[in-house]
């Protein structure tokens, strides 16, 4: 037999389905309360999305200079470092193309003479030159950025130490080069680096920094220099001078409003060797061994701050510290580098107040 159910009267059944209201409300109330104290709950103010906060991508830098890339702009190319070996003599001028390259190193030759590298990437000019022959000495200027050199050639020892260090180099004859009529040989040779570079088949990427870059508010006080003079024992002395713009070559061969605007100048005391041939008129051709360690003087913002420099081999990275051995970064910017042999009778460096 069935027993019917049992139900409640109808005034306390409507006092149960109260209270259990009251008691679904508080417990609601309790939920929200304590989600509302979680600083990762979803939609709680000022957390973001994911629940976990994200630093802010650093800004996209030249590997060069150290400076911003303009905003919508891509620091990854697909050409590498373009490096212009440039005569620097007399003969030379007007030298065309330096006010468009990120950095420059000043690196000895034979006969006292001097050459330059300008190092070309977040821009490349139209023309540059004249365009002159490599030497040993580039394989540690340019390898640390697997840099290419555009050049006029070089010795044939020369050639098979530039292959064997893997550095591509572009010659006379390659596309983007030609002779200019209104001037003699061999200073007559110029080159159109887009040009050169437009045969060259790579993947879009950027190269390593070839400094450390920091702000100039970091660097050492160091000592005021505002005039100094980077002598190479031989036929020439560069001479420089700090204006509020930056330090001006007062012996540049650059073409007028062509000159290169440093706003650094890294001199780097570095040993000398013979690189084993002569030049055609006789003389022994050096080679810089920009490998090991030196004296490094670096000139910014009218003073001079003295330190070390350091490097692992011919194709190692540029490091560079204080006398207290504390890094040294280089300001962010257009930087010209002088490669100075380190010996007293071939080479020096005077600055003044």
């Amino acid at each position: 037999m069935h027993l019917p159910l049992r139900t409640l009267p109808s005034s306390r059944l409507g006092i149960a389905v109260a209270a259990l209201a009251a008691t679904s409300l508080l417990l609601a109330g309790c939920g929200d309360k304590e989600a509302s104290t979680d600083p990762e709950a979803a939609g709680a103010p000022g957390a973001p999305a994911g629940g976990t906060a994200e630093e802010p991508a650093p800004p996209a830098t030249w590997p060069l200079t150290g400076l911003p890339v303009a905003e919508g702009g891509s620091v990854d190319l697909k050409h590498p470092v373009m490096v212009t070996k440039m005569d620097n003599t007399e003969s030379s001028a007007p030298q065309l193309g330096l006010s468009k390259a990120d950095m420059v190193v000043e690196e000895l030759v034979e006969g006292g003479a001097t050459r330059l590298a300008a190092f070309y990437y977040s821009q490349l000019p139209e023309v540059v030159g004249p365009v002159r022959s490599m030497r040993a000495s580039d394989i540690g200027i340019v390898s640390a950025v697997d840099a290419d050199i555009i050049t006029s050639g070089a010795a044939g020892v020369t050639i098979s130490r530039i292959q064997d260090a893997g550095i591509t180099f572009f010659q006379e004859g390659a596309k983007g080069f030609f002779r200019e009529g209104s001037r003699s040989a061999p200073y007559n040779l110029m080159a159109r680096p887009k040009d050169v570079a437009s045969v060259i088949k790579q993947k879009a990427a950027r190269p390593d920094d070839y400094f450390t870059f920091g702000d100039a508010a970091s660097l050492p006080k160091g000592q005021k220099a505002t005039q100094f003079s980077a002598f190479f024992g031989g036929m020439h002395t560069t001479n420089w001078a700090y204006t509020n713009n930056g330090y001006v070559n007062q012996n540049t061969y650059a073409a007028q409003g062509d000159e290169f605007p440093a706003d650094t100048v890294l001199v780097l005391r570095a040993e000398v060797g013979d690189a084993g041939y002569r030049d055609p008129a006789g003389n022994f051709v050096p080679e810089t061994k920009f490998e090991g360690s030196g004296q490094a003087l670096l000139f910014h913002g009218g003073r001079v701050v003295k330190g070390t420099w350091k490097k692992d081999g011919l194709k190692g990275a540029l490091r560079l510290t204080t006398q207290k051995g504390d890094s040294l970064a280089v300001p962010a910017g257009k930087t010209w580098v002088e490669l100075v042999p380190d010996d007293a009778s071939n080479g020096r460096v005077n600055y003044s107040k």
